[in-house]
């Protein structure tokens, strides 16, 4: 069992460490991670690039995610962990996402790549975080707080759906405080109140 672990995280790590926003960043000429917050993501291409590259940045990280989940679970027919092991595959995305090696461990926060891991795992939670993001960005113009809300939602409905299953609640736990490690900054900015909303353009030096 560890080893079938092991291996799931290997191979969502590979996948994860592709930078969708890095590739995009250098085919306009820039360093995504030098701009805006520094993070390789969705909301600082969105930011720093505008909203296409913002949309594809997302597109490729949610797509990064879902490959490699449904490709274990493809693999994997034991029931024992035909659910199980998916989810540590999405883990392994998450955390080349966040920490590629070749980037010098300096990726993004996840979200994209969390809510592809969801997508991948049940569709109806993959449109239900979509739906809760959009709500809360729009009631709120905070990205961020939509972000930690999703990764809220995720042990939530593995707690609800897969009730006993204390394996998987753990597992989906650890995208949560990942997220919310990784948000820390944005935390304490939305406490102060000092959070930037979307639609806030970050200016490229030429």
């Amino acid at each position: 069992m560890l080893l079938l672990i092991l291996i799931c995280l290997i191979i969502g790590y590979g996948f994860g460490c592709f930078s969708t926003a890095y590739v995009i960043g250098k085919a306009n000429n820039i360093d995504i991670r030098n701009y805006g917050s520094g993070n390789a993501g969705t909301t600082n291409a969105l930011r720093t690039l505008g909203w296409k590259a913002g949309f594809l940045t997302f597109l490729g990280d949610a797509v990064k995610a879902i490959i490699p989940v449904l490709l274990v679970r493809f693999i994997i027919k034991n029931d024992n962990y035909g659910q199980l092991l998916p989810l540590y595959a999405g883990l392994g995305v998450v955390l080349g996402h966040n920490f590629p090696f070749w980037l010098k461990f300096k990726g993004g926060k996840g979200i994209a790549a969390t809510g592809g891991v969801m997508f991948a795992f049940d569709w109806r939670l993959g449109v239900a975080a979509f739906i809760l993001f959009v709500i809360v960005v729009v009631i709120t113009r905070y990205v961020s707080l939509g972000s930690l809300m999703i990764s809220v939602l995720f042990p939530v409905w593995i707690l609800i759906l897969y009730p006993g299953n204390l394996h998987m609640l753990i597992v989906s736990l650890v995208f949560t405080i990942s997220a919310f490690i990784k948000h820390r900054s944005n935390i304490t900015r939305l406490l102060n109140g000092t959070e930037n909303k979307i639609g806030q353009k970050v200016k490229i030096e030429k």
